[in-house]
């Protein structure tokens, strides 16, 4: 709205339609069809097993998926998980981690009953799994699960060929954990 003094001496009021100088930017709809990010979807990973490292030597490493129920993808994305005490066994061919704790939801639903130690396939691929099964049967060696994470919306388990250590290498993973450790404190300290 606009006022305005004509030749005569009278005032007039003019108003104008508001234009918008330029198209609305789709800036404001950007967010609009994704999903709620998570904290453990901006990292990927889910949860992992600290405890392999301490207790396998790793050979190689696979990454497979994982066939879920809806609740436990939903208790994966709170983060309520333990993968420590997992472990994969061969089956008929087919490749089954035991142990992977999922621990429901309080909002679960009502007409399922959650099991959270259930079995869980692995899913690879046949050749791959046919590899692993031949070198599983090869004396000390075996399969464990060492994380889980997030791929393009599935959940993934990597799992690795291992190779179980003796005491003494335990100790010298120790030893050198705790050298590493005294060196950066002196570093630390040094530098203040």
């Amino acid at each position: 709205m606009e006022t305005k003094i004509t030749s005569a001496g009278a005032m007039a009021i003019v108003l104008k339609p508001h234009l918008p100088t330029s198209a609305p930017s789709p800036a404001y709809l950007s967010n609009m069809a994704k999903k709620p990010s998570n904290a453990a979807q901006k990292s990927g990973r889910i949860a992992d097993n600290k405890k392999a490292a301490y207790n396998y030597f790793f050979e190689e490493r696979f990454e497979a998926g994982l066939v879920l129920e809806g609740w436990e993808v939903k208790s994966l994305r709170e983060g309520k998980v333990q993968l420590t005490d997992g472990y994969v066994v061969v089956r008929n061919g087919e490749l089954f981690v035991i142990g992977l704790q999922i621990n429901p939801l309080n909002t679960a639903s009502s007409h399922i009953s959650p099991d959270k130690v259930r079995t869980k396939k692995l899913l690879m691929h046949k050749a791959e799994i046919q590899r692993l099964i031949g070198k599983v049967e090869q004396k000390g060696y075996t399969l464990v699960p060492l994380n889980l994470h997030w791929k393009d919306g599935k959940v993934k388990c990597e799992v690795a060929l291992a190779k179980g250590k003796a005491e003494h290498d335990k100790r010298d993973t120790i030893k050198d954990r705790e050298g590493k450790r005294e060196v950066e404190r002196a570093m630390k300290s040094r530098n203040r």
